[in-house]
């Protein structure tokens, strides 16, 4: 009873907090109304500590989204994680985790939005290592590690930020462009952002947290953990419009975004080939944002969160029925076993790749338009498209591995659809996935925006897509012994499917040798020359001195002579003889 409680109370806590934020999002946007809350903390002589509270459309939308899915992962949970014995426990490391992210999304103050980062940092670390196995353990250390490089940048941001008297930023955000200063603390926030959002060369942490239970998975790949750098960079969009910045980071950016929709056309984990399409969605987020259009990329924030957390969870169903297989391989013809989640988990993978009128249709279509409109260079617009299609091509993959074709599971299975639970937890992200992208779209773009292309162009994007499924489908669908050219050029595939060997060289670059390097110079050093020269060298000078001040007071005549002898001795040397 206790497990139902706390899971149903949190679920209906959370569920009503978010309604009650979208409303007011609502109207503040529509009203264009800002509210700075000010709390002084601590007044002592002269000095006062302030908790300064941002509440605008964009903070209170973004929460209410946050609490709207991070309410069905707690409702989804309670049958997902109903054998583990420490479920209580789970939950609250989730609402930590909430509530971490809920302090970020508020804080004007760069102070409060590393109380915040930390605790998502920390709290995220905890949950990967959820499962306590070794590759759970590396993945934690994997992500913390990656991490901290942007908690160190955004340390060095708040202190270079005491020149300007306050850590409020958004009261310098107009002389941001023009100042030197100011830039280099941008440069240093967009390092944090890019070592959150996971782009190149921080890339590799991401799949690596796949290692955490599913729900967790749900909750970090849609709205808190990793979008927490985008929503950062959407606070500071300033630094990013016609600056070298903005320039480095679509460059960064739309790499980030091909190098992870090629990577997951090469796998064959299902968490994994999600975590990868997380990743070239956050790509796309971050390089509309480097152009300047920060709304757009708020836009794709929230219907990604949609029906990203969806897509986790009906996986998450999958992997739960095939007794926590999650190879694709093993799977197939999933719609005659699970009709109800495949249903679910088609319509996710239709948003994602586009398709007109559901929720990613509205802001990615809207995203490809305004490339084609901008004036970005053909490199940047063709990762732009192909990336499209290649998201297009591994979400029809997956649906031939997994859902179409062969039942390639063991003839004793337990596949059904009777998680009632888990269900219902589907059906109401189901609902938003469907309507949620419209409706966004009418209250954030109330006037709409005509967009003139010619024909070939306004075309393109729908062109894109269905090349992208054809290929997917059709190159996963035809025989392997006489088309499928992959396994004759095995460097290639491999150089791919493992993300530009990036696992590699983070493990080995932020991991491995940084911590040998340091073994070594606290050996030598702190453990060697400083104790030689310094401690041990008193300490042995001490006891040699101590041992003769000793041997003196013994009273022993022999002793005695002896000293006797050396000072006579040293006395004539003096006197000359």
């Amino acid at each position: 009873m206790r497990v139902i409680s706390i899971c149903f109370i949190s679920f209906l806590c959370l569920i009503l907090v978010s309604c009650s934020f979208f409303i007011m999002g609502s109207i503040f946007l529509l009203s264009d109304c800002v509210v700075f809350i000010e709390w002084e903390v601590l007044s002592l002589n002269s000095a006062s500590i302030v908790m300064t509270l941002l509440l605008d459309w964009i903070s209170l939308m973004f929460m209410s989204f946050v609490l709207f899915i991070s309410s069905m992962v707690i409702y989804y949970s309670k049958e997902y994680m109903q054998e583990d014995y420490n479920i209580n426990r789970f939950i609250l490391l989730v609402l930590m985790f909430v509530l971490s992210m809920m302090l970020l999304i508020i804080s004007p103050n760069l102070i409060s939005i590393l109380l915040g980062w930390d605790g998502l940092g920390l709290v995220s670390y905890c949950l990967v290592i959820y499962f306590q196995n070794v590759k759970s353990f590396n993945a934690g250390v994997l992500t913390a590690l990656s991490n901290r490089i942007g908690d160190v940048a955004l340390l060095l941001a708040i202190a270079w930020m005491m020149n300007y008297g306050s850590w409020n930023y958004v009261f310098y955000l107009d002389i941001m462009k023009n100042d030197f200063e100011m830039m280099l603390i941008g440069g240093l926030v967009v390092l944090a952002a890019m070592t959150k959002s996971a782009q190149i060369p921080f890339s590799s942490w991401l799949p690596a947290a796949m290692a955490a239970p599913t729900p967790v998975s749900a909750l970090v790949h849609s709205s808190t953990l990793v979008t927490a750098g985008i929503y950062l960079l959407i606070r500071f969009n300033v630094l990013l419009e016609n600056t070298c910045l903005g320039q480095f980071m679509l460059l960064i950016s739309g790499l980030t975004m091909f190098m992870a929709g090629l990577g997951a056309n090469f796998e064959f984990d299902l968490k994994k080939i999600i975590a990868l399409s997380t990743l070239s969605q956050l790509g796309l987020m971050m390089s509309i944002l480097s152009m300047g259009f920060y709304k757009l990329a708020f836009f794709h924030l929230l219907t990604h969160a949609l029906f990203k957390a969806l897509l986790f969870m009906c996986a998450g169903a999958i992997i739960h029925n095939m007794k926590n297989n999650q190879d694709i391989r093993m799977m197939g013809g999933l719609v005659k076993q699970m009709p109800l989640t495949t249903a679910c988990l088609n319509l996710a993978n239709l948003a994602l790749c586009g398709m007109p009128f559901l929720a990613g249709f509205y802001s990615k279509d809207l995203i490809l338009e305004i490339v084609m409109l901008s004036n970005v260079n053909s490199f940047s617009f063709f990762l732009f498209f192909f990336s499209t299609g290649l998201t297009v091509c591994y979400s029809f993959r997956l649906v031939y591995y997994s859902l179409t074709g062969d039942f390639n599971s063991g003839t004793l299975h337990p596949m059904n659809d009777e998680g009632k639970v888990m269900l219902r937890g589907m059906m109401g992200l189901l609902f938003m996935v469907i309507i949620g992208g419209s409706l966004l779209s009418w209250l954030m773009f109330p006037m709409p925006d005509m967009i003139c292309l010619p024909i070939y162009l306004k075309m393109l994007t729908l062109i894109v897509c269905i090349l992208g499924a054809m290929v997917g489908y059709l190159i996963s669908n035809i025989s392997l012994k006489f088309y499928n050219k992959s396994l004759s050029y095995y460097k290639i595939s491999f150089f791919s499917g493992t993300m530009w060997n990036m696992p590699i060289l983070s493990t080995l670059g932020v991991i491995y040798y940084p911590l040998m390097i340091g073994k070594k110079v606290y050996d030598n050093m702190d453990q060697g020359w400083s104790e030689q020269l310094g401690a041990q060298h008193m300490y042995k000078m001490f006891i040699g001195s101590a041992l003769i001040s000793q041997s003196l007071q013994n009273n022993n005549l022999k002793i005695y002579l002896l000293s006797f002898i050396i000072w006579f001795i040293m006395l004539l040397i003096l006197s000359g003889y």
